[in-house]
């Protein structure tokens, strides 16, 4: 199958900077030419017409000469003007890949800020400055994150450290008896470390667009109502209310797995922020646009100037916990938003205010029939 053809593809350009550049020094050879042979030539017969000169002699001299001055003129001529016209056609060339040049040094020494922007009208440079700003962009995004997880991960870790430590010198100092109490504080403080460990790494991913997926058809109701089952334990033992109402035939394309975690996370936030009588309703089903999942619950609900920040990283409305739950380290609901994305899907929040509880929205695109 032949290659489409691009505008502005780089052999084109530079055939036509060629043929310029030959067309110019072609076309001033003949204009010098026409300007000074017709003159050497007249003065050459001028001189003939003296008897004593023998015509046909200064004729072909006349010739020769006008030929060879007509020549030398309009080669040096047809080269100056040949070097103007490739300058000219050339210099945007340079100029862009100076400022690609440029571009390299400010990214090489950590400055992500400044765009390329070449001063040319090539298509082709354009490209190569567009993607080139977008992977400046990607790397200080990237870089930020690593910035943001080191600050996050450092305060994350000095509440359990410091549980720890003064259990641990409790133990050196005596003040503190060895026994299963002891030890299970420092068991449940390991398992913290270990869950943020865990999750730093997997919100660090998520927030980079890296988390692996291994979508394939799944029956949404299914899904839904395994989370549920796995998760109403925990609810009886709390005394909350799990309903769930999920419609059949919502056929959704997505990884079984990441959706799971996506439903263990809402289900145990809700759990968090309810108290006993409370209820929880899950419904699932087809809606405009694709499928939805809703997990709403009639909780402490959360304040207005909270909303925009219930997915962001370590983010917790402690005041409103009711309860710990294990396994949460504040990044849950990041993690959550970061996975529906990734399978073309949205986690959205909604509540009244405190004493309204709250509902979380997930959207997924339906899958083809």
């Amino acid at each position: 199958m032949s290659r489409p053809r691009t505008r502005g593809g780089w052999g084109r350009r530079l055939l036509w900077t060629q043929a310029a550049v030959v067309a110019a020094m072609a076309g001033t050879m003949v204009l010098t030419a026409l300007a000074v042979g017709p003159a050497w030539f007249r003065a050459h017969l001028h001189e003939a017409a003296d008897p004593r000169h023998d015509v046909v002699a200064h004729a072909q001299q006349a010739f020769a000469e006008a030929g060879l001055v007509s020549l030398a003129v309009g080669l040096g001529a047809a080269m100056l003007v040949a070097l103007g016209v490739a300058t000219v056609l050339n210099r945007s060339l340079a100029q862009g890949v100076e400022a690609l040049v440029d571009g390299a040094r400010q990214v090489a020494a950590g400055r992500y800020g400044h765009p390329v922007t070449p001063p040319s009208s090539s298509p082709e440079l354009a490209q190569v400055a567009e993607a080139f700003n977008r992977m400046a962009a990607r790397i200080a995004a990237t870089e930020q994150t690593r910035r943001r997880m080191l600050t996050d991960l450092g305060h994350e870790l000095r509440t359990p450290l410091a549980a720890t430590q003064v259990t641990l010198e409790g133990l050196q100092d005596g003040v503190v008896e060895f026994t299963p109490e002891a030890v299970a504080v420092l068991l449940r403080q390991n398992r913290r470390l270990t869950a943020l460990a865990a999750d730093i790494s997997e919100v660090s991913r998520a927030e980079e667009g890296a988390i692996a997926l291994s979508p394939s058809r799944q029956d949404l109701a299914q899904l839904v109502e395994a989370s549920a089952v796995a998760a109403r334990h925990a609810f009886d033992a709390a005394g909350v209310r799990l309903d769930v109402q999920a419609a059949g035939g919502v056929v959704v394309e997505v990884d079984p797995a990441r959706l799971g975690q996506v439903m263990d996370n809402l289900l145990r936030n809700a759990l968090q922020h309810t108290v006993a009588g409370d209820r929880v309703l899950v419904t699932a089903g087809h809606e405009t646009g694709g499928a939805v999942v809703r997990v709403a619950d009639t909780g402490v609900g959360i304040p207005t100037e909270a909303l925009p920040h219930v997915f962001e990283r370590f983010y917790r409305l402690e005041h409103t916990r009711t309860r710990d739950v294990d396994g949460g380290t504040g990044v849950g609901l990041a993690i959550c938003r970061a996975i529906a994305r990734a399978q073309g899907g949205e986690l959205s929040c909604r509540s009244e205010g405190p004493g309204h509880g709250a509902t979380f929205t997930l959207t997924l695109p339906a899958a083809a029939s």
